[in-house]
């Protein structure tokens, strides 16, 4: 016998709890239920569920037909309650076991699956409570942009900033109604003020140079450009130390600039690549006014070079986040901001943003993104504007638009990491090895 079977058997010794579970299902097992026993496991920081083992002890190992697939499965999980978990095959006795790993929820966020978030009660699952979820809803601390500013009012938020807010609004929702709202009312149901009160996401989104120098200096975005990565001294600053909503449109502005278009020629077609791609640098200054600490004096950096930009906002990963899981685990620090965005059509409210940035810089043959210089105590982005390979550009053409869209992120960083001809793991720096089986 193994030393694995070894641990296997000495596995099944132990009793069943929140986070163990055995499951005869010698022929087959609902999907819908592994889904449900996955969302337990998670939102009770994490587990196993076993099948093809008896569930009353002593156990007997039946062995298990279900989910022959495995991998089908995993994507089907993922798919449902956006946790990467493991199914690993067994034979063990001659017969077929397998053993789902699910991985903690993420710290403040509990896991859903149809509306419900479940938990284990016994030998039962039962909905959490509300008190439960508010337990684990205030693990990650207070949101700050959904905070009151007491000294604040209405004369502290800009006007055009807020009809440029009704006019985004508007057309992401096609709601007309919008557009007979008093500027009150309107940030009333954005929920931007609560009973009249100005919250800190107003200040940050819509309010005036001064309101903002007087209550919330650090809400800024600092632009550099250097003219080379040796340079020392910047060639030009802008400080932009006003509403979001008055300034986003003028900051990619100021970055395109000198944003060179990249020419390549196969043939009689042409590629015209801008070195920096507008969506992809939208998104990421959204991210870190997203994601950025409010409660830290530092402002968001933004360096522009000729062939790359970096973006360092204060404050490390949010809480449950890290390099090895930022593709898959979302969570706003600043979630009523990220809820505005949303309500804009400036980001996806599914948290999708660093994947549309990874997927973009791939299919553009650039480098994936480099978090090198990330800590506890900031994020830095850096991001690689320069095309590395034509022959990987006309491959994507081959394929053909249609197929790449039905791609995962996943598909595409390992299709770049083939092409590089380098290791998985190698490729990405060690920062995403998780998401794919090697």
């Amino acid at each position: 016998m193994s030393e694995l079977e070894k641990e296997i058997l000495l596995l099944l010794q132990n009793t069943e709890n929140e986070h163990l579970e055995f499951k005869k299902a010698e022929t087959s097992f609902e999907f819908k239920e592994l889904v449900k026993y996955c969302c337990a496991l998670a939102n009770e920081n994490g587990g196993k569920m076993i099948l093809g083992v008896t569930d009353k002890p002593p156990r007997k190992i039946t062995g298990t037909a279900a989910f022959e697939n495995p991998e089908r499965t995993k994507i089907g999980l993922l798919e449902r309650l956006h946790l990467r978990i493991t199914i690993q095959e067994y034979s063990i006795e001659g017969k077929r076991v397998l053993i789902v790993d699910v991985p903690p929820r993420p710290i403040g966020m509990p896991v859903q699956y149809k509306g419900v978030y479940w938990m284990r009660a016994g030998e039962s699952l039962v909905p959490m409570s509300p008190d439960q979820l508010k337990r684990i809803f205030d693990e990650a601390g207070p949101d700050i942009s959904a905070e009151i500013c007491n000294k604040a009012n209405i004369d502290d938020l800009d006007s055009q900033a807020i009809e440029n807010f009704r006019r985004l609004w508007q057309k992401k929702s096609g709601n007309r109604n919008l557009e007979n709202l008093t500027p009150q009312q309107l940030l009333e149901d954005a929920e931007l003020t609560i009973e009249g009160q100005i919250s800190y996401a107003a200040l940050i989104l819509l309010g005036t140079p001064k309101a903002l120098s007087k209550y919330l200096a650090q809400a800024e975005i600092i632009f550099e450009y250097r003219s080379s990565e040796s340079s020392v001294q910047y060639q030009q600053r802008k400080e932009f130390r006003k509403g979001i909503f008055l300034c986003f449109d003028e900051l990619w502005d100021t970055i395109n600039l000198r944003n060179d278009i990249q020419h390549y020629q196969d043939g009689l077609f042409v590629w015209d690549i801008p070195t920096f791609n507008e969506r992809i640098i939208r998104e990421a200054v959204l991210n870190a006014i997203s994601h950025r600490d409010y409660r830290l004096p530092g402002s968001v950096f933004i360096r522009q070079f000729p062939k790359k930009l970096e973006v360092v906002s204060p404050g490390g990963l949010p809480a449950g986040v890290t390099l090895e899981n930022i593709l898959n685990r979302q969570f706003p620090r600043n979630r009523r901001i990220a809820e505005v965005f949303s309500k804009c059509g400036l980001v996806e409210r599914s948290g999708q943003g660093m994947n549309l940035i990874y997927e973009s810089c791939i299919k553009e043959s650039k480098s994936i993104p480099d978090f090198t210089g990330t800590d506890d105590y900031q994020v830095s982005l850096t991001l690689n504007g320069e095309v590395q390979d034509i022959r990987f550009l006309k491959f994507l053409e081959k394929i053909g638009q249609e197929t790449l869209a039905s791609f995962k992120v996943e598909d595409l960083i390992l299709m770049d990491a083939i092409h590089r001809g380098q290791k998985f793991e190698d490729n990405l720096k060690g920062q995403l090895s998780p998401l794919i089986d090697k």
